[in-house]
């Protein structure tokens, strides 16, 4: 990289400076790869450290690079799809899903959204079945998926103590229902601090949050809030790819 002043730039310098960043990410160095010091960089660019600080913070907000005690700030591996619409419109837990229930509760209080979603009555009782979806041993998004108490039996969680054997008995009982159609929105999200637990993130942390909405005989049966790491993921729709593999 060679040296470059930046100040005629119009935008921002430490915007510039992430673009000329992101290009020699792109040609000059590999996966893996270590970048020189914080000093040396902002030499080389003749720019302020705190500038250059804010340029390599938003790369890696992008995805684009990884910072590691003891190691240093590294080229990250380019995003690989994740995709989130199935090839056939299913129930969440149906053969070929790639989630894992992890608990259920029951709960008369939920998110406003969610509940205008739901059609749902304000003290109406509604399932949350939490789930997550893991790649290589390493945690890719993190869901909750509420369902109306009113569309599966009543019985259905009561028959064990075991959250995940719950979990699992409300998705049955999802499954056994008619699904007329689902419908979808995405928009990127900061990670709540319980899903940043989930995600092994900082809570804040960019995320992409998928709502699917679930209709069976002409009203809302459940809606799925799915959680992903926007560092490691990039949605795809009607597709299949491999599974993310996060490095470190």
């Amino acid at each position: 990289m060679g040296t470059m002043q930046l100040e005629t730039a119009p935008e921002p310098k430490y915007w510039h400076l992430r673009t000329v960043l992101s290009d020699a990410l792109d040609t000059e160095f590999a996966v893996g790869e270590i970048l020189p010091n914080e000093r040396d960089l902002a030499a080389r660019f003749g720019v302020a450290r705190a500038t250059l600080r804010q340029a390599l913070e938003q790369l890696e907000l992008e995805g684009r690079l990884q910072r590691r005690r003891g190691v240093g700030t590294t080229v990250a591996p380019p995003r690989v799809g994740v995709a989130v619409d199935p090839t056939c419109h299913t129930w969440p837990g149906a053969a070929g899903d790639d989630w894992q229930p992890v608990a259920a509760n029951r709960t008369d209080t939920v998110p406003v959204a969610v509940a205008r979603l739901l059609e749902s009555a304000p003290d109406e009782t509604v399932h949350i079945v939490r789930r997550s979806r893991v790649s290589a041993g390493q945690p890719v998004a993190a869901e909750l998926l509420y369902v109306r108490a009113g569309t599966v039996p009543d019985h259905v969680d009561e028959d064990t103590a075991d959250p995940a054997v719950r979990a699992r008995a409300v998705l049955r009982a999802l499954q056994a229902l008619d699904l007329d159609g689902q419908d979808r929105t995405v928009e990127l999200g900061s990670a709540r601090a319980e899903d940043a637990r989930q995600l092994d993130r900082l809570p804040g942390s960019p995320v992409l949050v998928v709502t699917t909405r679930y209709v069976s005989q002409g009203r809302a049966a459940a809606v799925a809030v799915s959680t992903y790491r926007a560092d490691t993921c990039r949605l795809t729709f009607g597709e299949q790819p491999a599974e993310p593999v996060l490095a470190g």
